[in-house]
């Protein structure tokens, strides 16, 4: 049987240390690859134009465009990367607002170690499913 390639992903925040402790853990899985890191909404948008990763996680808060912005723009560039925001935002208007755009998934900051990586491969496993790129 052939073995499926890991999962593409690319991580935005613009804090460092969260970027570095949640790459950290997402390299940890043997089925996943951080292909890149970017800092805000402009670059997480040319990233995902120019690498179309499988799995985006984003977080809202950042300088230049946030997170629910750089989401609206990566989804006319790159349609086919799911997304998975990050965030430290508990509220719901901002989590609707976030799955209306399409979003696959919505991990609160607090619970990163617990949920990031099932949420992104949940994301990932409905961007390869056949017929759905």
């Amino acid at each position: 049987m052939p073995h499926a390639a890991p999962l593409r992903i690319v991580v935005v925040d613009d804090h460092v240390a969260v970027r570095r402790a949640v790459c950290s853990l997402l390299r940890s899985q043997p089925d996943f690859e951080v292909t890149c890191e970017a800092a805000d909404g402009l670059e997480a948008i040319q990233k995902a134009q120019e690498l179309r990763p499988d799995v985006i996680v984003l977080d809202i808060s950042m300088p230049e465009l946030n997170g629910l912005q750089a989401a609206r723009q990566i989804r006319q560039v790159a349609p086919e990367s799911e997304i998975v925001f990050l965030s430290q935002h508990r509220a719901s208007d901002i989590i609707h607002e976030a799955l209306a755009i399409g979003a696959r998934g919505y991990v609160c900051k607090s619970h990163i170690a617990s949920d990031l990586v099932d949420a992104v491969r949940a994301a990932g496993q409905i961007r390869t499913l056949p017929g759905s790129s």
